[in-house]
């Protein structure tokens, strides 16, 4: 935490700036498309990434899909997940997130100039628009991240419980799935140290649709997390916390 908010004081007068010029851009997807945004995302999360002393060792980056729609199920650490991975995806991504957090101060204005989905876990029916609507757009050609296991609560480098339901955008977008692995990146924004911190992802291998097509949700779940967990244990830490 201590981190979290050195960081936002350093990044004091960035803030002022970038807040009303994401604004502006998600409200004008006429003159700046999702190329634009995204690599002004990127810009935002490098000041992020250097001020607060963060790296990102990436592997696997190679094994993405070049063409088409694809959806990305990350293990879910902290409040740095989604920068990580934004910051070493080339290709312009979208992600789900929680409702109430995306309406916080800065986290409201990312979401919009990412043109992230709001997802409201009171609200079944909304539930069911969101799944369709992200199937809808894989399919023709966006890629998206979500994290199954909803929140996280200092579960650290430990698997909690994935969601099955949020593999039923993959079943109906019939696109591949891409696992991805975080490890360490709770470190961030979490503890008292403002010590350089390395944080490492891996994306795994694509899981193609006719591998899961006649799976059900719970079945693909458990495959994602197997793979997953079988990674996670070969991660080791690369710098001392």
């Amino acid at each position: 935490m201590a981190r979290f908010i050195f960081v936002i004081i350093s990044c004091f007068f960035l803030i002022i700036y970038y807040v009303p010029k994401m604004a502006y851009y998600a409200k004008h997807p006429e003159k700046y498309d999702e190329t634009v945004c995204y690599r002004m995302a990127q810009v935002m999360i490098e000041h992020v990434k250097r001020r607060g002393r963060i790296s990102t060792v990436a592997t696997g980056v190679d094994k993405l899909p070049q063409e088409g729609g694809y959806i990305m199920f990350a293990n879910h650490q902290g409040k740095y997940d989604a920068l990580g991975i934004i910051s070493v995806h080339d290709n312009p991504l979208s992600f789900v997130m929680d409702v109430k957090r995306s309406k916080l101060f800065i986290a409201d204005q990312f979401c919009n100039l990412m043109r992230a989905k709001r997802l409201d876990r009171t609200d079944i029916r909304q539930q069911v628009q969101i799944i369709n609507e992200v199937a809808s757009e894989i399919q023709t050609g966006k890629r998206y991240l979500l994290f199954p296991e909803g929140g996280y609560d200092h579960n650290h480098n430990t698997l909690g419980e994935f969601v099955p339901g949020s593999f039923k955008i993959a079943k109906k977008a019939h696109c591949p799935i891409v696992p991805v692995v975080l490890f360490d990146s709770f470190k961030p924004f979490e503890g008292k140290s403002l010590k350089k911190v390395i944080t490492q992802l891996a994306f795994l291998d694509p899981i193609p649709y006719d591998e899961f097509e006649k799976m059900k949700t719970t079945e693909i779940r458990d495959m994602v997390v197997e793979r997953i967990q079988e990674h996670l244990n070969t991660m080791e830490t690369l710098n001392d916390w």
